[in-house]
């Protein structure tokens, strides 16, 4: 696993959200690049990530792109491809480009699954934001904008690593979501957060169009490259065997 950056702005407070459940830090990123008109910077690549991409704009989308938007200073990982066994590699890149970079912060967009779930005929319920962070003044900064401080949880995959590996400024921002399908919803929620967090003056409610769209795409991508992956493993378990 290599990384892959034409750009090296200074400083910059970092922002990775991967495919969890309901797709949350993936359309919450996507969102991120297109409304503060971010553009790519470089990738984190593997000969062991899914054969797949997607095409946006007549552009080939990478499966970890890196993007950079200036005016905020903010640099974004925007993650179509699932990891699943490349958790610790791809934890320890980012906290590598953190590192070249003298990030200010690390900041984490997951989701978090609820008991609570919509009755039938019911709107579906408001989800609740969370967060966890290293720091006593972004604690109280995030208290503020109405999230919760997450007290029990069980966080798995690339932010699971970094909280574990971390020793820079880390902020996680978690939304409940209510559904295995992608949910615009839960993302809306996070970006309100981050929204007030870092002063982004950012217009939410395009995100639960725009969304939307997005998220049939993302849906049959994962689907796609969670097949490729059993097929390599099946593939390789055959020539091993063999």
């Amino acid at each position: 696993m290599k990384i892959e950056l034409h750009e090296h702005p200074q400083k910059p407070i970092i922002i990775e959200g991967f495919p969890g459940v309901g797709l949350v830090g993936t359309i919450a990123t996507e969102f991120l690049i297109d409304h503060l008109n971010a553009k790519q910077i470089g990738n984190i690549w593997s000969d062991e990530l899914p054969p797949l991409t997607a095409i946006h704009d007549n552009k080939v989308v990478q499966p970890l792109g890196v993007f950079y938007d200036e005016k905020h200073n903010i640099v974004i990982l925007h993650a179509i491809s699932g990891v699943q066994g490349l958790e610790w590699q791809v934890a320890d890149e980012l906290l590598t480009i953190a590192k070249d970079l003298e990030a200010y912060e690390l900041i984490s967009l997951e989701s978090v699954g609820t008991m609570v779930q919509p009755q039938e005929g019911q709107p579906e319920p408001e989800s609740k934001s969370f967060f966890y962070t290293n720091k006593e003044d972004s604690a109280k900064k995030l208290e503020e904008s109405g999230a919760e401080k997450l007290k029990e949880g069980i966080i798995m995959g690339v932010t699971g690593a970094l909280l574990l590996k971390a020793k820079v400024r880390h902020t996680c921002i978690f939304a409940e979501t209510h559904s295995q399908l992608p949910d615009s919803k839960a993302a809306a929620k996070i970006i309100e957060l981050l929204n007030h967090y870092l002063g982004l003056n950012i217009d939410v409610q395009p995100l639960l169009e725009s969304a939307q769209k997005f998220e049939a795409k993302l849906k049959t991508l994962l689907e796609q490259g969670m097949q490729a992956q059993k097929e390599k493993k099946d593939k390789d378990k055959l020539s091993y065997l063999g």
